[in-house]
């Protein structure tokens, strides 16, 4: 949606006077406007408490304070803004509701009496915290800082291990009233420009007031599958994944106001993927990566499994007849696992809203009385608890929080079937999530790729975790400019 443009006046108080409704200064304490004369001319400042750099701004003004009228002729504007207001980030707008706008952003907008543009000065600063390693993606050995809520901070992170000269960092503005800054980044000379300017084209037809979220309101907007529990972007707030993905084509948002950072386009493998895998030898990144598609896959058709050899002895061989509960619960064992399940995510629930120091005494208690408690009264079996933990120890094994919470409604699905019909429902349930994984698209990408559509290279390199190559080899979905370079 173009906005609507109001030129500059050619009366000076009238400038001051539109700002200063458009601004709200008498409505809101912190939007302040300083009425100020320097060199003979009237000059107003507006600027917001809290995002300028005090040093910067009383540096300018000290220096324009001792300008004389003629030291402003012929040209005021090209004289202050080349020479008397010595700062980096200064520009000049024809714009009176461009220039307010960019001062809610935090740059400071300076009117000048007989000079028909406002000169912006971009001297602000955000909160922010220090960049600490993110809590869902730490790894025994590596760098320990991680992206914050701040978009020049993370940017900057980004640009540190990327010195490529055809880095991109475009930036965009999303939002009617937000007005969020975004960024998108790749590599020029690699990533696919086709799918950049898609990307580019979906993110600017963002017609909404805000984004709450962050990127997770820009995901809902740019997926396209709003009720699909699996997710076609990937989230990191490690500077060092940002960069090795940008390397292979990637192209990612960087929001301001959240610290995770959207790779796109991301198939389902991706969300399998850690940074620890790489930051070993080879052999032992490779163990490590096939210890946890074990423990995912695990998670999802374990429980199924169980509930349909117990039901069905018939099914098991005399050699693992132990299999199947000894002990009988007071409930079905269907409405076992469902209950045990509602319970794992109410603790999960319960430890976010928790203080930390809280926490592990939370999961002692919930380990006692759920546990052993719920055993011994005969609500649940023992081996409902055991099936259950490891099906949880996959879930939490699982690199993507959101790749998680959809196998938890995966398997949430495959004990309703297998349930309600038995061996056909658990054959007909995984062959329909199959499937639907293989008919799902990415940003135009196969969900399922490269098992299906199958490409060898990229298959190995997916299930083992093969040594550093000597040349890049990118991903070939992505159409790489230079996919051997």
């Amino acid at each position: 949606m173009e906005k609507e443009k109001q030129p500059v006046f050619s009366s000076y108080a009238k400038n001051v006077s539109y700002m200063k409704e458009r601004l709200a200064v008498e409505k809101s304490f912190d939007v302040i406007h300083l009425d100020l004369e320097y060199a003979g001319r009237n000059m107003a400042l507006f600027l917001i408490d809290g995002f300028a750099k005090d040093e910067i701004l009383h540096y300018i003004m000290k220096l324009l304070a001792d300008l004389e009228p003629e030291q402003l002729e012929p040209d005021p504007l090209e004289k202050l803004f080349k020479t008397y207001i010595p700062y980096i980030e200064v520009d000049h707008v024809k714009d009176l509701n461009q220039a307010s706008d960019l001062v809610l952003g935090g740059p400071a907008a300076l009117v000048v009496e007989g000079i028909d543009e406002v000169i912006m000065i971009d001297a602000r600063t955000y909160p922010v915290r220090s960049p600490d390693e993110p809590d869902l993606e730490r790894v025994t050995r590596g760098p320990r800082d991680g992206f914050v809520e701040t978009i020049v901070f993370n940017t900057a992170l980004t640009r540190r291990r990327v010195r490529d000269r055809s880095l991109r960092m475009e930036y965009l503005q999303i939002g009617r009233r937000s007005m969020t800054d975004v960024a998108v980044c790749y590599l020029e000379d690699i990533a696919d420009q086709e799918r950049v300017e898609d990307l580019k084209g979906v993110l600017q037809d963002i017609d909404t007031d805000g984004l709450p979220m962050a990127e997770k309101t820009v995901e809902e907007f740019i997926s396209g599958r709003h009720w699909n529990p699996y997710p076609t972007v990937r989230y990191t707030e490690r500077p060092d994944t940002a960069a090795s993905h940008l390397y292979e084509g990637h192209v990612l948002v960087i929001i301001d106001g959240s610290p995770s950072v959207m790779i796109t386009p991301a198939t389902f493998w991706h969300h399998l993927q850690h940074a620890e895998e790489y930051r070993q030898k080879p052999v032992i990144g490779a163990y490590l990566r096939f210890v946890r598609y074990i423990a995912v896959f695990a998670s999802i058709l374990l429980l199924p499994l169980y509930y349909l050899l117990s039901t069905n002895p018939d099914f098991l061989p005399a050699n693992i007849s132990f299999i199947g509960p000894n002990e009988e619960g007071a409930l079905p064992l269907l409405l076992q696992f469902f209950l045990a399940e509602l319970g794992i995510d109410m603790l999960r629930m319960a430890a976010v809203h928790i203080p930390s120091s809280l926490a592990t005494a939370l999961g002692l208690v919930a380990a006692i009385m759920i546990g052993q408690v719920a055993v011994e009264v005969g609500l649940f079996s023992n081996e409902v608890i055991l099936y259950l933990a490891i099906a949880a120890i996959g879930t939490y094994a699982t690199p993507s929080y959101e790749l998680s919470l959809a196998n938890r409604l995966v398997r949430f699905f495959l004990l309703a079937v297998t349930g309600i019909f038995g061996a056909i429902g658990y054959v007909v349930g995984i062959t329909f999530w199959l499937l639907y994984l293989i008919r799902m698209s990415a940003f135009q990408t196969a969900y399922f790729w490269p098992l299906i559509p199958f490409s060898y290279r990229a298959f190995r390199g997916m299930f083992i975790r093969s040594p550093v190559p000597l040349k890049n080899r990118r991903p070939v979905f992505l159409n790489p400019q230079d996919p051997d370079r």
